[in-house]
């Protein structure tokens, strides 16, 4: 029998700066296998609910729950070591360095080899386990068909493309749950239906568990298995994506207005008939 219990659980999380309330007694879990996405408005609370799982944020109540594990306290560096990556919505690559070296930087704490026996290069294993590591980097190129620029710097590459190294990065850290922040924005409909795929391949084929947050209402209504609605930092819906589609409190947090909302879902995924 598949394993049931949830990889990540988010328990009454509330998150406040001040006076702000960013989040707001927040509780959902993400069972393994499974492609969960965030959606909201803006400000809703979205990337705040990601740096509280990724590390960048300590909730000021509630606990962030990890393959059964209280990482509420943990720092991002420890996260990733337990098994979590995570794409920024705002590029973080090293514009100077080639491709190929901003994907092994996302192995840095899967090295063994340590400063002593990294100085005995031929003899101490370092060679040995840098082929090992670059084995990895290259079935990671080649599943995002990024041969053409891995020795490309990654400042010179267009958006898409940079977009694509993030996730290589993120995925070499090997995850057991990786953390996608608008892995679409800023891409054209090409760029979109690639990524898409790639997401999609990352989840069934690679099997990393994935939570994602997404404005392309298209897109995730078509390939997440669970839907999680925000509304200033509340959790207003949460289900099956046709569900969550039909949730009067997330239409009008979207619009406000029934029709328009359906009327923008269905231009988005196609379903939008011509007039007669």
């Amino acid at each position: 029998m598949a394993d049931t219990t949830p990889v990540l659980e988010i328990d009454h999380v509330s998150l406040r700066f001040g006076g702000i309330k960013a989040l707001t007694d927040v509780q959902f879990d993400v069972r393994p296998r499974e492609l969960f996405s965030i959606i909201g408005p803006n400000g809703a609370g979205k990337t705040s609910m990601l740096n509280c799982i990724s590390g960048r944020y300590k909730p000021t109540e509630g606990r962030v729950v990890f393959k059964g594990q209280d990482i509420t306290g943990r720092s991002p560096n420890d996260r990733a070591s337990l098994g979590i990556g995570r794409t920024f919505q705002n590029l973080a690559l090293f514009g100077h360095m080639s491709v190929l070296d901003n994907i092994m930087v996302g192995r840095h704490h899967l090295l063994k080899n340590n400063f002593i026996t990294g100085a005995l290069y031929w003899i101490g294993g370092a060679q040995k386990e840098e082929l090992e590591h670059r084995r990895k980097v290259e079935d990671i190129i080649d599943f995002l068909e990024i041969q053409h620029v891995r020795k490309a710097m990654a400042g010179t590459l267009s958006y898409g493309l940079r977009k694509r190294v993030e996730l290589a990065r993120a995925m070499a850290i090997e995850p057991d749950l990786i953390l996608l922040d608008e892995p679409m924005a800023g891409m054209n409909l090409e760029e979109k239906e690639d990524m898409a795929r790639f997401i999609v391949d990352l989840n069934e084929e690679w099997g990393m568990t994935v939570v994602m947050i997404e404005h392309d209402m298209g897109v995730v209504m078509d390939i997440s298995h669970r839907v999680m609605v925000l509304d200033f930092g509340k959790q207003i819906a949460i289900g099956l994506p046709e569900d969550v589609r039909a949730n009067d409190h997330v239409k009008k947090a979207y619009l406000g207005e029934e029709d328009e909302f359906i009327e923008a879902l269905e231009r988005e995924t196609g379903d939008l008939k011509e007039d007669a």
